[in-house]
């Protein structure tokens, strides 16, 4: 077979190719560390790859939420100590003042720091993370809580219900004495207040309701602050000077705080009628996300309905309920709770095609740590500390006494009012906030080792997985370098063949 100068030349050129090719190759790998640089390297390897990548990454992106979390929650940590802290020397505060050996003065210098301590944990209730309040809820842009005023009395006549309201402002504890007996908004009553714990007096009259007798409620002028009273309930004239007087009817308005944040204690239904019927809707349950529900059917003994809980972009549908008779509520299981509806109206029932949207409140935020698992990540504010929500005491565990911000403000009440007995109440009633401080600082805790654990398992289900990426995709760098070194000589091979090779021809032999 005759080889030509063409033919010598083509395969020179293809065995130079291919080992240069082969050497840029390798080159390559040493360059990215990667034995794998494009899918062709290795298309089921690189498939196994990009899975690892994207578990790598989610397990990044949880263990950002975790340090997230962690940074909120330790915040809540630090700052309940605090409180705590804060407590302790109030409980000191109160039982040196519930001491039947005080003097009038001395009560009035505890009343000096117990003030402070009191702006202390407004203070507090206000901490912020990274710009956002821990304790407001959602409502991350706004104070958890700010300074108000509130009433308490010793006549259980006058209970917090019946503060309707407090307008105004003032630097210490206002002290009211009613002068005559009668009833609120039926009887014009006299009374006298002082500002300074009881060494000056005004006189004021308590005016009747307008109607009179009609229940709207009245308000009582207290030089700066004004207090709206219920109306008709019974007050009893007071002896002069003596402020632990039981018999009699006393007002303490002294300090609290009001919460500003939101709740998560309500859970409203909107209703997108298809009829005119008068139909009605409410929800029972603890709902975590929006629920969408719509009606099937409707017969004489069932509704028939499907529900959402994303949106509205996937359905569940073929449930049903028993059918209750016009004016008795039908209950629809959903996620969370019941859907109740109650048709008010006969001739315009529940038709097919009525809808229903349950939405909760929603205070708490959570974060998500791991696939499917979410962790509370800030706290309400009223749930921790109490003061006032909607003009009202906020009761923590059914006990108004778990409220601190309310029995702090008593405390400082009675203090800078010289009253020994409300100082002991105060007292008793701390030791009642300070257990629900305690407990709520237990929750805090918990969650905090909970993210450690998680951030744990995570790291080496991290670790674990870039470990079987890097066997696939990482390059061996001594068994790189020995082949690069023999493609090197192989290269080098070729070349000096193919020199010899093309040197060679039959004018030689001539």
């Amino acid at each position: 077979m005759r080889v030509s100068h063409r033919n010598i030349y083509a395969n020179v050129l293809g065995y130079m190719n291919r080992s240069l090719s082969g050497l840029v190759e390798l080159n390559l790998q040493a360059s990215s560390q990667k034995k794998i640089n494009r899918p062709s390297d290795n298309p089921i390897g690189m498939a196994q790859v990009l899975t690892y990548r994207d578990f790598s990454a989610s397990m990044t992106q949880y263990r950002k939420n975790i340090d997230t979390a962690q940074g909120w929650n330790g915040l809540a940590d630090e700052n309940l100590m605090q409180v705590s802290v804060v407590i302790s020397r109030l409980k000191e505060l109160a039982q040196q003042a519930a001491t039947g050996t005080m003097r009038p003065e001395n009560r009035e210098q505890i009343s000096f720091e117990a003030r402070q301590l009191y702006s202390q944990l407004i203070t507090l209730s206000n901490a912020s993370y990274e710009g956002k309040y821990i304790y407001s809820g959602h409502k991350t842009d706004t104070l958890a809580f700010r300074e108000g005023l509130f009433a308490q009395s010793n006549d259980d006549s006058i209970r917090s219900e019946d503060i309707r309201g407090i307008n105004g402002g003032s630097s210490g504890t206002i002290l009211v004495q009613f002068l005559t007996t009668g009833d609120t908004g039926t009887d014009e009553l006299d009374y006298r207040y002082s500002k300074d714990g009881g060494k000056t007096w005004t006189t004021g009259t308590l005016p009747q309701s307008d109607p009179v007798g009609s229940g709207n409620p009245v308000v009582m002028d207290l030089g700066g602050v004004q207090v709206t009273l219920a109306s008709e309930r019974a007050v009893s004239e007071t002896a002069l000077d003596n402020y632990n007087d039981t018999s009699g009817s006393w007002l303490w308005v002294r300090p609290t705080a009001v919460y500003q944040g939101d709740d998560e204690d309500s859970v409203n239904v909107d209703r997108f009628v298809a009829n005119t019927g008068q139909v009605e809707a409410s929800a029972d349950g603890v709902f975590r996300n929006n629920v969408m529900i719509k009606v099937d059917t409707v017969d004489a003994a069932s509704i028939g309905y499907s529900y959402s809980i994303d949106g509205g972009r996937n359905w569940t549908a073929g449930n049903s309920a028993p059918r209750q008779a016009p004016l008795s509520a039908s209950a629809l299981p959903v996620p969370g709770g019941f859907l109740n509806i109650t048709e008010n109206d006969a001739a315009n029932p529940l038709v097919v095609g009525d809808q229903f949207v349950i939405r909760p409140s929603r205070a708490l935020m959570h974060v998500e740590i791991s696939q499917n698992e979410t962790i509370q990540i800030n706290n309400i504010g009223k749930e921790v500390f109490g003061g006032l929500y909607n003009d009202q005491p906020v009761e923590l565990r059914g006990k108004l006494s778990n409220n601190l911000f309310e029995t702090v403000g008593k405390l400082v009440g009675y203090l800078e009012t010289n009253t020994q007995q409300g100082a002991q109440e105060a007292l008793d009633d701390l030791n009642d906030a300070h257990n629900h401080i305690t407990t709520y600082l237990g929750g805090v805790g918990a969650r905090r080792n909970r993210l450690d654990l998680t951030d744990n398992i995570l790291s080496g289900l991290q670790l674990n997985a870039n470990e079987r990426k890097s066997k696939i995709e990482d390059v061996d760098v001594a068994e790189l370098m020995t082949q690069m070194h023999m493609q090197q000589i192989t290269y080098e091979a070729v070349l000096k063949s193919s020199t010899t090779i093309m040197r060679m021809s039959l004018v030689n032999m001539i």
